[in-house]
């Protein structure tokens, strides 16, 4: 199976600029930005939390054994590293309120709580900000060109190596499910959901490595499904002459395959090439429909935006800051500078 560090680079000609990444947790800094704020009344109580050394799963957890709510009611827009100092947003019962002195967490505290109506759920979130340290570069100058041609022209919005579990088994094992076979161990929800979103995630870096190749990244195609930056809203591109320029612009980018009967259809050859996909993984559309609620399908953008970049040298290592949209990895702006050397 290709792994993540051998998906084809959109800066592949510019050399890597060497460094070691992650030596501790403060090397990689996450503060989520949120799709609104809490109004300060309502039947929800959302908390600003910051962690370190903890995934969002523990803290969810935690919270629910001390606040007497189940985990469900816990709402939480993303999930975040363990490996990093992260800030980000969730929402509890604000039933729960009074016994909010009795959450304790190693690495964990609530900076702030306050109201508000609704439950956060999954998605209720712009993006994230990043902050992270490259130790010990050798190359600044190509970590420089690198940087400077991805805020020009984006990312490439592979997912990342997190997506596919630590033995690299989670998109397999999704595969098994959209074909109705067996499992060696029955799934809990949690991980039914993460193997069939693993398995449509590997097609889309699929897709997404041959527009790299094919230099089409930022490229309007006959039938290309197109996706409006602004709203989200897609369009399948009939006259590339008038929406290459919209590219060109970042007005809008074209969006690959998460395979599902809601997707949204490619025409031409673009449906073509998005059909031989499923060929090489063995399935059909219509297998899809096992996964139920969870392999509804839809778009992902092949590029995304890489907000409020900033480069700064401090001795031998470098300070990265930028913004991705929400389900955008950080560690793709790494594999582009460091190459995987």
């Amino acid at each position: 199976m290709t792994t993540d560090s051998e998906w084809p680079r959109l800066t592949a000609d510019v050399p890597g600029c060497g460094g070691a990444f992650k030596l501790v947790p403060e090397d990689f800094e996450v503060e989520e930005i949120p799709a609104y704020l809490p109004s300060g009344e309502g039947e929800h109580l959302y908390l600003w939390v910051e962690k370190r050394g903890r995934d969002t799963r523990e803290v969810v957890r935690a919270l629910s054994a001390a606040l007497g709510v189940s985990e469900d009611d816990v709402g939480v827009a993303g999930m975040k590293d363990r490996q990093a100092v992260t800030r980000q947003l969730l929402s509890v019962p604000a039933r729960g309120e009074p016994k909010l002195g009795d959450f304790s967490l190693e690495g964990v505290q609530v900076l702030w709580a306050k109201r508000h109506g609704n439950k956060l759920r999954t998605g209720h979130l712009r993006g994230n900000r990043f902050r992270l340290r490259l130790r010990g570069v050798r190359d600044v100058g190509a970590a420089r060109e690198t940087f400077s041609r991805l805020s020009a022209s984006g990312v490439p919005n592979y997912f990342g190596e997190q997506r596919f579990g630590r033995a690299g088994d989670n998109a397999d094992l999704g595969r098994m499910l959209v074909l109705g076979q067996r499992l060696p161990k029955r799934p809990e929800r949690f991980q039914r959901k993460l193997y069939l979103s693993a398995f449509q995630s590997r097609i889309f870096n699929r897709a997404l490595a041959d527009r790299v190749r094919a230099g089409t990244l930022s490229t309007a195609l006959l039938g290309d499904v197109l996706r409006k930056e602004e709203t989200g809203g897609l369009f399948v591109c009939e006259a590339p002459e008038v929406d290459g320029p919209r590219v060109a612009s970042f007005e809008v980018s074209p969006a690959g395959p998460l395979f599902g009967p809601k997707m949204t259809a490619a025409g031409g050859e673009v449906a073509e090439v998005e059909a031989r996909l499923l060929v090489g993984e063995g399935v059909t559309l219509d297998d899809f429909k096992r996964g139920g609620g969870e392999t509804e399908g839809g778009r992902r953008p092949y590029r995304v935006r890489l907000g409020s970049p900033e480069l700064t040298p401090d001795g031998e290592d470098l300070w990265l800051t930028f913004e991705l949209p929400r389900g955008s990895y950080a560690t793709e702006v790494l594999h582009e500078l460091l190459k995987d050397d």
